[in-house]
């Protein structure tokens, strides 16, 4: 009884009631209750510790429960406990339950939204639609798998996605091994807690689950065990459609120098900088296919790095929001170019498939209305109605075959339904992987075997190294009077003039106004650049005032590789199937600090010059969170001409594996200063385009 009392009194301190209900009159015990008694009980004890601190915190300065001090008591007291790890994450919580969709619990009747004037729903409500579903026929279980296929695509997103389009379209039959499942689109487009944009320890409704999924990271001569929910993880979504389903969609291409790095920059002091084995001329066909086969809305005015296209974008940009021409007002002042931010989102129907809603939440959701353009609803849509196509779900590929030869023959698979693991092992003349940088490295390493003792395609010591993702530059900027127009998805404005060549900095990057932020993206934005407080009414309050004046400005840094940034196999920790656990190594290169300064001093040059009366620079990240990976990984399988530096050929073929192939970012030899989807895309019609013939 006196727990539940200082639990009711603490969420209450932490949220308060004013004009609108307190955490406990939201619901917030409910949200607790739930999530502690069944998803994460483990919590408990923590729930526990934090109740305790907190009474012996009032007993001590006060000689009275929590439950018994009056409001400026229990503020004055969680003032003092603003440094204690454990009380801080229970605020965190709390506020996270209040700010979240209702779904959740801890916003009854959608009340905070209501306090904030945030609506997730389009201005003029959802088009009545029909969206496109994928043949029922098209999937398969561990019962109805057959003995052989022509093909094995292990991963579908990008360039899996492609891989199985166009080995289906050629008249083989493939069969598509995705490690996650397959949601539901509503379960995807609407949980804000367990989704890949909020870190707060939930499960992301697109990885695998954390019990029995782990993996580990070296920090200096200690190994921390990493649950999925942990960003230093590095989260690959594992769904059909991979990070395509859930992903913001930017879909830009690389610039020429992008593939030249080490030419046009030298190679840094500790970097294992390095020029591509192809060039933007060689690519630049396949990413007018990929603009146009997977749909791309933008524009090329205003583009400083623009190269040679052979095709303009097949649908127009979306229109300029409310922040967006504040923006190009700025950097108009300034003398900057900018330009329309080029989405795989549909602004008009196309490919069968509706123009975007503009609703508020598009990043990290799966879309309602399917006008967001991934694998799952172009290429793997396709492939399935070729009826050559079986989809297995849920399925761990353990290892790749390699007869005695020295072929690769095909591949051996673990699941689990309904609580019992199952094995079994399909052959295929040919294998394309596609898993994701960190999880095609982990599958070559454990598929070693007597001729490739060390892993697959890992001789000469490649397989793993140069493991990158992106640093992330950027600023938040707070204006006197509302801007946010709260229209999605957000991006619409970016300028490419410091996407290279700038003085004394190795690279660059873009950089374009952010995805409209839910609510909780907003509280944690605002917490972590001090501009808010974590507790009490003026926080709630000042969260009311700030969210419509908040606009950040933000973009990916163009990282210096390292070899030492990497996946290994760790040689104690298994995952619940027995399989080696990935271990990681490694940061981000120093030169990667001063270009993410560099960005973010641009960033905040442009908000203040756009109106913004404060602002505040994106932090530096940490080294000691490990290498950069998470959704925009790549390296780890780096393509080459030459084997001694190289995992695979110019054609994405592994050396000395002329049946093996690998689609995904792990072949980037550097991952560009922006998102690097629309590349995986381009660069998987390339080697499917050399293995099967032009379509």
């Amino acid at each position: 009884m006196g727990q539940r009392r200082t639990l009711t009194a603490l969420i209450d301190a932490i949220i308060p009631a004013d004009d609108y209900p307190s955490a406990s009159q939201a619901g917030g015990e409910v949200f607790l209750d739930r999530i502690l008694g069944a998803e994460k009980a483990a919590w408990t004890p923590r729930l526990l510790e934090v109740l305790q601190i907190v009474d012996t915190a009032a007993a001590d300065a006060y000689a009275r429960p929590f439950a018994d001090l009056d409001a400026a008591q229990q503020q004055h007291l969680l003032d003092g406990l603003a440094d204690d790890q454990v009380v801080g994450w229970f605020v965190a919580l709390v506020n996270h339950g209040y700010y979240a969709d209702p779904g959740n619990g801890g916003n009854n009747d959608a009340v905070s939204w209501r306090m904030l004037g945030w609506d997730p729903n389009p201005a003029p409500g959802w088009p009545d639609v029909v969206v496109p579903q994928l043949p029922a026929g098209a999937f398969v279980g561990p019962g109805g798998l057959l003995e052989r296929y022509d093909a094995v695509v292990i991963g579908s997103g990008a360039g899996g996605g492609v891989a199985a389009c166009r080995l289906t379209e050629s008249g083989r039959t493939v069969l598509m091994i995705e490690r996650g499942s397959y949601p539901p689109t509503a379960e995807l487009a609407q949980d804000h807690l367990r989704n890949a944009r909020t870190d707060i320890g939930f499960d992301h409704r697109t990885l695998v689950s954390s019990p029995g999924n782990p993996r580990t990271l070296l920090v200096g001569e200690r190994t921390v065990v990493l649950e999925a929910s942990d960003p230093r993880w590095g989260s690959n979504a594992n769904t059909l459609g991979g990070g395509t389903r859930i992903y913001g969609a930017q879909a830009w291409r690389f610039s020429p120098e992008d593939f030249t790095m080490a030419t046009t920059y030298g190679v840094p002091d500790g970097s294992a900088l390095a020029d591509w084995p192809i060039d933007y001329a060689e690519l630049e066909p396949y990413y007018s296919q990929a603009e146009w086969e997977i749909g791309v809305s933008g524009s090329t005015a205003g583009d400083r790095a623009l190269a040679h296209r052979s095709r303009d974008y097949p649908m127009p940009p979306m229109p300029l929001t409310a922040p967006g021409q504040l923006l190009a007002a700025g950097a108009r002042s300034l003398g900057w170019q900018t330009l329309s931010v080029p989405l795989a989102i549909n602004t008009k129907d196309y490919l069968g498939r509706p123009a975007c809603a503009r609703c508020s939440q598009c990043v990290g959701f799966a879309c309602p209305i399917e006008a967001k353009n991934g694998s799952h609803n172009t290429v793997i849509a396709r492939a399935a109605a070729t009826g050559r196509l079986s989809l297995l779900l849920e399925t761990q590929v353990e290892r790749v075959i390699v007869d005695p030869a020295g072929r690769v023959s095909g591949v051996l698979l673990v699941g689990e339904r309904n609580g019992r693991i199952w094995r079994s092992q399909v052959l295929a003349e040919e294998v394309v992987l596609s898993g994701g940088a960190t999880e095609t490295a982990r599958l070559l390493l454990h598929s070693a075997h007597p001729g490739e003792p060390n892993g697959l395609g890992n001789n000469t010591d490649q397989v793993g190294r140069h493991l990158q993702g992106h640093v992330y530059a950027g600023a938040l900027g707070i204006f006197d009077e509302p801007v946010n127009d709260q229209v999605g998805p957000g991006p619409v404005i970016a300028t490419n003039d410091f996407r290279h060549h700038n003085p004394g900095i190795v690279s660059g990057g873009m950089l374009a106004n952010e995805f409209v932020p839910t609510p909780v993206g907003t509280q944690s934005y605002l917490v972590g650049a001090g501009l808010l407080g974590r507790h009490g009414l003026k926080a709630k309050q000042e969260l009311r005032r700030l969210l419509p004046r908040m606009q950040r400005v933000v973009g990916p840094v163009q990282e210096v590789t390292s070899a030492e940034s990497r996946v290994r196999l760790d040689p104690a920790v298994r995952d619940r199937f027995g399989m080696p656990v990935v271990q990681l190594s490694g940061s981000h290169h120093r030169e990667d600090e001063r270009t993410q300064a560099f960005l973010s001093a641009r960033a905040a040059e442009w908000l203040r010059a756009s109106g913004a009366g404060e602002v505040v620079m994106a932090s530096v990240r940490s080294r000691d969170a490990g290498p950069s990976s998470g959704q925009h990984q790549a390296g780890t399988a780096r393509m080459g001409a030459d084997p001694a530096t190289s995992v695979t050929d110019p054609l994405g073929r592994v050396w000395g594996h002329d049946n093996l192939r690998i689609v995904d970012g792990s072949t980037h030899v550097t991952n560009g200063g922006v998102n690097p989807v629309l590349t995986i895309f381009a660069n998987s019609f390339r080697v499917m385009d050399a293995f099967v013939g032009p379509c």
